[in-house]
């Protein structure tokens, strides 16, 4: 029995996030059907996250066990040929049999994209928040260098039941901008329900000075999602690099 590790990418517009539901579309349902068409038998592939509706991803890691005989070139034509165009095989190759795409990821790296301009974009349609306001690069930057750190990040989280614990690590949080585009790119090793889309959110909030930069401390302190700021849009985010050696994750 093989074990494949694929890197893939897609456009989260259509589908009710990567995890198969009985209910919606999901990224999974769609890959498992082609997948299972190349490799010509029924298989389950193990996803390294969850993502919500409407997110999207540029590198997407998931490990699928097979039988087949078939080369990792032929496996990402094969699958490739098949998807619909918003879903896209990136990489394959053979892994150890034991690897697993969630257990094993030490950490991820999110960026969460925006377009402030009064005027939208037509070529950014759910794939940028459409963000009509200025964008105090420096006051937002400020604000973001408090969640750089190991922290308690309960206030940050839509739904903590499910999690033994709310302590994460941010290991950069960088806010970067060009011409009408801002983007904030967030690396960890690991995020909670919502946690990104939060913490955008709150930053949003802090360029609309509904927050001091210097509140987040308390903010974190409270473990409170009330004290947070707004969920920002599900649109602008997507899962940016997923990493499986601490060397790899701290390299840059």
């Amino acid at each position: 029995m093989r074990n494949l590790k694929v890197m893939t990418a897609y456009r989260g517009t259509k589908y009710h996030g990567f995890q198969r539901q009985d209910n919606a579309l999901a990224v999974q349902e769609v890959l498992e059907k082609h997948v299972s068409k190349v490799l010509n038998e029924p298989v389950t592939i193990i996803g390294c996250s969850r993502t919500d509706t409407g997110v999207h991803a540029n590198s997407y890691c998931f490990n699928v066990h097979t039988s087949s005989s078939i080369n990792c070139r032929g496996f990402v034509r094969g699958v490739n040929g098949e998807l619909p165009d918003d879903i896209s095989i990136l990489s394959c190759e053979d892994v150890p049999e034991d690897f697993h795409a969630r257990y094993d990821c030490v950490g991820k790296e999110y960026v969460y994209k925006m377009h402030c301009s009064e005027s939208k974009n037509p070529f950014a349609t759910d794939l940028m928040y459409h963000y009509r306001r200025p964008f105090d690069i420096e006051r937002v930057r400020k604000a973001a260098a408090h969640f750089v750190g190991e922290h308690d990040f309960a206030s940050f989280c839509a739904d903590c039941t499910n999690v033994s614990t709310t302590v994460r690590t941010i290991y950069s949080l960088k806010i970067e901008n060009n011409g009408d585009s801002v983007t904030m790119l967030v690396k960890g090793n690991g995020f909670l329900y919502n946690m990104i889309r939060i913490i955008a959110g709150t930053l949003i909030d802090v360029n609309e000075k509904k927050i001091e930069p210097d509140d987040i401390p308390d903010i974190l302190k409270a473990r409170d999602r009330l004290k947070a700021g707004r969920t920002a849009m599900a649109h602008g985010l997507y899962l940016n690099r997923v990493f499986y050696s601490e060397e790899e994750m701290l390299s840059d």
